[in-house]
């Protein structure tokens, strides 16, 4: 089964940043378009921002200036760089490809943001 392993969450004040991780141990990612999502506690999950095999990125309106994805094909990594980050940002953050695979999440890493 593939397995997606996401790291680098913590608890941070506004206006900080945070530098996520995706490592896709197994699997060679190269050819595969990839994303970032998140779940708001009592919301359901959504989509934050995918990049292409091609490094084409795209990002949802409401982190776009403040978020960067990239990706690592030599190491199946992609990372989450996030910036001025807003107490509305809290939530379980999850790597996947686009469209996700439904059956293979994996466990998110958490990131807090609050006075």
């Amino acid at each position: 089964q593939v397995q997606l392993v996401e790291s680098g969450g913590g608890s941070v004040q506004p206006g900080e940043s945070l530098r996520l991780s995706c490592e896709v141990p197994g699997t060679t990612i190269s050819g595969i378009h990839m994303a970032w999502y998140r779940q708001r506690p009592g919301k359901e999950r959504e989509w934050v921002a995918r990049i292409s095999s091609g490094r084409n990125t795209f990002y949802a309106d409401f982190v776009e200036g403040r978020f960067t994805i990239s990706r690592d094909n030599a190491k199946d990594k992609v990372d989450l760089q996030m910036s001025r980050l807003e107490p509305e940002d809290t939530a379980v953050y999850y790597c996947n490809k686009f469209p996700p695979w439904p059956s293979f999440w994996g466990q998110g890493t958490q990131v807090t943001v609050s006075s």
